[in-house]
């Protein structure tokens, strides 16, 4: 398959906001693909299959390469290229990246040299078309959608699943299973309108939300891996975790649960010293606390899709009652009440409540679990930073805020804020920003999508301003999430849904 096809099916998706025509341009490419299928997807949503290829930004674009005027260039003959590239090292290894990407830029169209600077710096990935490319691969395939999800839950890999989907339709899907030392995607909570709201659902428990660091723990005798939200294997730079999982009175597990440093009085560290820890090589540095939430696995015995009420009872055996998160099973209103108020005393940000007849919904942010926080939190994608004025001249300070577009589509802007930067943020954003940018004007550097960042607000109002039809009330910068990228960032709808009810029920 030819890479300008790749390239005329990205720029049809992206023209279009039916999600009904991304999934019928995506699924026509993918029945063409043949044994390309798994790069092809790999290419589209933004993650090559090597991962990052040790050339920057600055290296793509100071490349000045003149372009093919016709296409010619292979999906087979890009992959093999980037392959080389990454497999590049030691002396000279600068020079020889650059005269292999020279090579392949030359072979390329001027769309398709665009292209693939956006794949290769990261612009592409904005869950693009992770849920859309799903019901893509579902369409091609002519199999379930939930078949493919189910796959693409425990494999944790979209192109491995596409290509057993197009190769060997629903028995190969069926075939993945969750396999001890391969991260599956986490489970995800949606955002609650209210304690009393999240207790409705039924037999439920509600548990601390803790600040900190989520982690997916898996455990074969003494082999231990653990890996962050994102799937990125960290178990090198947390060896007192891997102490302590080894050490757990079970053979195999795989646990679903959160990591935090604690000061001197037991409570939450800032959160940012906590994730230091994820690089860090010297684990005196800060020690890292567990707590566990949910067992999908133990002991030979797969638990994904056992109710969570069976799910915590294996919890329990597996871990005992000092590593779980503290909560409480099936409590009254006024004990669910009481796991709040112990939460947010103990400097945490609220608490999770859960219907204990819920599976475990990997990669899913359904109503099965509801985060209740005080206040309204959202994670967002920085867009642009303006310079500021005052005391704030010469730093990069007003940002401005976009949600996750679910069909694919770039990150949509729902505002601006400066509020809540400090001294210390501000001289990091100034530094840090020109890293990911993408253009500036004389009153702002704008970024490629990469950084997100968690945002307070007081609520959100109709406005015409914006792109998606509403605006952030009062919001102030909480922290960034560094353990977070743009796909993880919240939706244009999770931002829509704070809208008060009057305007989202149509009057009904």
């Amino acid at each position: 398959m030819l890479l300008s096809d790749v390239v005329t099916t990205s720029a049809e998706v992206s023209s279009t906001r039916s999600r009904l025509a991304k999934v019928d341009a995506l699924a026509g490419l993918l029945r063409r693909a043949g044994d390309q299928v798994g790069t092809v997807v790999s290419f589209l949503i933004g993650t090559p299959r090597q991962g990052r290829i040790g050339a920057g930004w600055r290296t793509l674009v100071d490349l000045r390469v003149p372009p093919a005027t016709e296409p010619g260039l292979t999906v087979a003959a890009v992959d093999e290229t980037l392959g080389e590239v990454a497999r590049t090292s030691g002396k000279g290894s600068a020079a020889r990246r650059g005269a292999l990407l020279g090579e392949l830029f030359g072979a390329a169209t001027e769309a398709e040299q665009t292209f693939l600077v956006r794949l290769l710096t990261g612009e592409l990935r904005q869950g693009a078309l992770e849920g859309v490319m799903l019901d893509a691969v579902a369409t091609a395939a002519e199999v379930g959608k939930e078949e493919v999800r189910r796959a693409f839950m425990l494999s944790g890999r979209l192109p491995a699943t596409a290509a057993a989907a197009l190769t060997g339709g629903a028995p190969a899907l069926a075939e993945f299973g969750l396999r001890v030392g391969r991260a599956i995607r986490p489970m995800l909570a949606s955002p609650g309108e209210s304690l009393a709201e999240a207790l409705g659902m039924g037999a439920c428990s509600v548990e601390f939300k803790l600040d900190g660091a989520r982690i997916q723990v898996h455990k074969d005798g003494d082999e231990v891996h653990v890996f962050t939200r994102t799937l990125r294997e960290i178990t090198g730079s947390v060896p007192e975790l891997v102490d302590l999982v080894r050490g757990l009175p079970c053979r195999t597990v795989v646990l679903d649960g959160e990591t935090l440093a604690l000061d001197d009085d037991g409570r939450p560290r800032p959160f940012q010293e906590t994730m230091s820890r994820f690089g860090a090589t010297n684990e005196r540095e800060l020690l890292l606390h567990p707590y566990f939430f949910d067992c999908v696995h133990l002991d030979g015995a797969d638990l994904v899709d056992a109710p969570l009420r069976e799910r915590n009872a294996a919890l329990h055996r597996a871990v005992g009652d000092a590593l779980v998160i503290p909560g409480a099973l099936e409590p009254s209103e006024e004990e669910a009440e009481q796991v709040l108020a112990d939460a947010l005393d103990a400097g945490h940000e609220g608490v999770v409540v859960k219907s204990l007849e819920s599976t475990y919904q990997a990669g899913r942010r359904g109503k099965a679990w509801r985060k209740i926080k005080p206040v309204h939190t959202l994670d967002l994608v920085v867009l642009a930073a303006e310079w500021g004025h005052g005391r704030r001249t010469g730093y990069l300070s007003n940002l401005h805020l976009g949600a996750r577009d679910p069909d694919g589509g770039p990150p949509i802007m729902v505002g601006k804020t400066f509020k809540g930067l400090t001294d210390e943020l501000l001289a990091w954003q100034t530094s840090e920003f020109p890293a990911y940018e993408s253009h500036r004007t004389d009153w702002a550097v704008h970024l490629r999508p990469h950084l997100v960042v968690e945002i307070a607000l007081d609520g959100v109002q109709v406005s015409p301003r914006y792109e998606g039809g509403v605006a952030l009330r009062f919001a102030r910068v909480v922290r960034y999430r560094p353990d977070k990228s743009p796909p993880e960032a919240d939706t244009i709808d999770a931002v829509r849904a704070l809208l008060p009810r009057s305007r989202t029920e149509g009057g009904e």
